[in-house]
């Protein structure tokens, strides 16, 4: 899960350093080659609109940062207490001498994903 959150902070973060490219570049090309352009749309209001963009985007950033915190400090709770819930079968069985059969191919295969999610 944090791959993913991850990924889509670099995702907002090359989107937002993209727009700035883009609008430095359309910025260029108007001064450079169309210093008269009539009768087409104006270059102002597609740097504006371009603008709005990078603003949404910005936003959207900023709502998501929390959100990836709140995942983290969740998966982290839920990882001690899974780990406490396991120490504490483990110490039972121990007392009560239960001696467990091994564990089947499916138990093990849970159980190897639960440790490789529990350590990223």
């Amino acid at each position: 899960m944090e791959e993913e959150v991850d990924k889509l902070e670099l995702m907002f973060q090359k989107a937002d350093s993209d727009l700035d490219y883009i609008q430095c570049r359309v910025e260029y090309e108007i001064k450079t080659n169309h210093p008269d352009s009539a009768g087409e749309k104006n270059p102002v209001t597609l740097l504006k609109e371009l603008s709005a963009i990078k603003s949404r985007y910005q936003t959207l950033n900023a709502r998501f940062k929390p959100i990836a915190v709140e995942q983290k400090e969740t998966k982290s709770r839920i990882c001690t207490t899974l780990n406490k819930t396991a120490t504490m079968i483990q110490e039972l069985q121990k007392q009560i001498d239960l001696e467990l059969s091994p564990l089947t191919e499916e138990e093990k295969t849970a159980a190897q994903q639960l440790k490789s999610y529990m350590s990223d």
